[in-house]
């Protein structure tokens, strides 16, 4: 354990200080298929009656009109934000008649690319803005990547947190904005930590270990045939999150620098400005039409797709790269969880204590700088443990030497262990983080017991991939039906469907200005300034 770590642990564990762990904030966000009784995507447009997918605060779309995402509000303990997920769910399946929601992260059997629908979200240019955005998704990634689900956890500290560490190292207010600059450079410090060691979330929680074969679209691979419909690798932990998942060889070379938020800001600045010739070939337009927003290696900063996220609540007509840079980070978002397929709302209560141990962790630990080289070995000890996380005596890179995963896995639940006794302290439930530590070290030492070995078997049972995530898709659809919401609940997501849906068709009412200004306005809009 490093001095930084010991002396912070010992702040907290003070008793009074001991109830800042209880202020942070964590909020989830889920991404889900609507598919039809036989598991094929839905071709039916978003539920009207859900409300609006532009302006609803908790259900939405990402990129494909089938494509749901349902986000609940920041909560100061994970059972009450997964608790507003499930109402989340039951309320979807209210409204969506036969269909179901996918469990599984990958698609099942994908319709030709011509058939997928694009994310609408109405006339106003905002609406038009996030569709062709996807429009510039879908020539650059294809649309079978954009299928992809996952799990967003969204994680913050409470402030007062962090100007207790600042004190502790002598920094006070003596400049504007010393102690902001502080809890963002720290941040971007827990992400460094993050890089060092999320291989142990993949092989903990990765649950796409096979795919189907439509979902290559013909691309090449090195995966072995499970049956006629499905591919896959044996001691994979996670193929959403490899090289087959989603990336392109744009973003191939963009690495933004993580060793400060300045140095982030800059390189995502330079990507989202920097020309690319293959998509200066296909230009902004065809036939008249809108196909993507900039002929750039980016079109806007939330294109680069990345495992961990700095992030701060923007304002109207805010870029996230602004909200950034003039007030600074205010929290993480971790985007590299595949969806549990044995849990309703794809994410269990034990998964999410442990995230907060282990995230606590990171930002506890010191945090040395990371070089080029170094941010080298941690994508690669990364792709290792997604692609042959279980394979027997598989080494990872550290410190320049071969250790096992194993070895390394085991060392990493033992220094997290003080902290998760540490929340354990404040929380209501006797031991429920050093228990969820438990059931990890398990899975270390078994990983027949994790989830992609789980997947995998019940894959292989059945034969195929589709046949799995339709299986659980059934299963949690039949769950979350037999027990609806009460009256009232439903009416108050009714009161918020409607209430989107007038927020829409206001903001429709009162555009102004053509969506040809609109766009040239957002694409020179200065992305700093003074706050």
């Amino acid at each position: 354990m490093s001095n930084q770590f010991n002396r912070r642990l010992a702040l907290l564990d003070d008793d009074e200080h001991r109830a800042l762990l209880g202020q942070g904030l964590r909020g989830i966000e889920r991404e889900t298929l609507r598919v039809d009784q036989g598991g094929q995507l839905a071709r039916t447009p978003h539920p009207a009656a859900m409300g609006s997918a532009l302006t609803h605060p908790h259900i939405t779309t990402d990129y494909a009109e089938s494509l749901l995402e349902f986000i609940t509000p920041a909560e100061h303990d994970i059972s009450l934000a997964l608790h507003r997920l499930d109402a989340i769910h039951r309320y979807a399946y209210a409204k969506l008649g036969d269909e179901m929601l996918w469990s599984v992260s990958m698609p099942g059997e994908l319709p030709p690319e011509e058939e997928i629908e694009i994310a609408n979200y109405g006339t106003s240019n905002i609406g038009m803005l996030k569709h062709v955005y996807r429009r510039g998704l879908a020539l650059r990634y294809g649309k079978a990547m954009q299928c992809i689900a996952g799990i967003h956890y969204n994680y913050s500290l409470p402030e007062k947190m962090w100007q207790l560490f600042a004190q502790d190292e002598g920094i006070v207010e003596e400049r504007r904005h010393a102690l902001r600059d502080f809890q963002s450079e720290s941040y971007i410090a827990m992400i460094r930590n993050f890089r060092r060691y999320s291989w142990l979330l993949m092989y903990l929680f990765g649950a796409t270990p096979a795919l189907t074969t439509s979902f290559l679209r013909g691309r090449e691979h090195n995966l072995e045939t499970l049956s006629d419909d499905t591919l896959y690798l044996p001691y994979a932990t996670s193929l959403r999150m490899s090289d087959l998942g989603y990336q392109n060889d744009a973003q191939s070379g963009l690495s933004p620098h993580e060793n400060s938020l300045e140095s982030y800001v800059t390189s995502l600045m330079d990507a989202v400005n920097r020309p690319y010739g293959p998509y200066q070939e296909i230009g902004t337009h065809k036939d008249g039409e809108w196909v993507q927003l900039s002929t750039n290696v980016l079109q806007i900063e939330n294109e680069y797709y990345s495992t961990i996220r700095p992030k701060r609540v923007i304002r109207t007509g805010e870029r996230p790269v602004q909200a950034l840079c003039n007030r600074g980070v205010q929290y993480i978002e971790v985007r590299c969880l595949d969806v549990d397929p044995f849990e309703p709302v794809g994410i269990a209560l034990e998964t999410g204590r442990f995230l907060d141990a282990f995230l606590l962790f990171c930002a506890l630990e010191e945090s040395p700088l990371i070089s080029a080289h170094d941010s080298q070995l941690h994508a690669r000890n990364f792709a290792r443990t997604v692609k042959e996380g279980r394979k027997p005596g598989l080494t990872l890179t550290r410190d320049g030497i071969e250790v096992p995963l194993k070895d390394w896995a085991l060392e990493l639940i033992e220094r997290i262990r003080p902290v998760a006794r540490l929340l354990d302290e404040g929380h209501n439930e006797e031991g429920v983080h050093e228990s969820a530590l438990g059931r990890q070290k398990a899975k270390v030492e078994d990983p027949s017991l994790t989830p992609s070995a789980r997947v995998l078997e019940e894959i292989r049972a059945l034969g195929s991939a589709a046949a799995f995530g339709l299986q659980q898709s059934k299963l949690h659809a039949a769950a979350l039906r037999e027990s609806p919401l009460m009256p009232a609940e439903e009416a108050l997501f009714d009161d918020t469907a409607a209430a989107s849906r007038a927020e829409q068709e206001a903001i429709e009412r009162l555009d102004t200005g053509s969506f040809d200004q609109f766009v040239a306005a957002y694409n020179s809009s200065t992305l700093c300034g003074n706050n």
